[in-house]
């Protein structure tokens, strides 16, 4: 089997870019991107944990009304409400536990 010069200076520059790649991040931008992750982790668990309480509550509203109409009750339609409004409070919350996150590899990377 030959090898060429072309094969052996490829090989050479992916392990020479891997190397430099990988030798990155010093001890404080690894730690910084570790509390990231945890705090992204938090919004995950945020946005989990509300859609879970809103799937109840729409369940719960489903109840509310018996007709087949095609027309929700007015309690059906209040508990849908209250799930939206949970929903869109978390997602807040979660956005704002990302741009924590983002400030932190921001300020790790200075």
């Amino acid at each position: 089997m030959r090898t060429s010069i072309k094969h052996i200076a490829l090989v050479a520059a992916i392990s020479g870019l891997a190397l430099t790649t990988s030798a990155c991040n010093t001890p404080a931008e690894t730690a910084a991107e570790n509390t990231a992750d945890v705090i992204e982790d938090k919004a995950d668990m945020v946005i989990d944990a509300a859609d879970n309480k809103a799937d109840a509550m729409e369940d719960q509203a489903d109840t509310l009304d018996n007709k087949l109409d095609g027309v929700d009750s007015n309690a059906e339609q209040s508990m849908e409400n209250k799930a939206g409004a949970l929903r869109d409070k978390a997602d807040n919350m979660a956005d704002s536990m990302q741009n924590k996150a983002d400030a932190v590899r921001d300020a790790a990377d200075k």
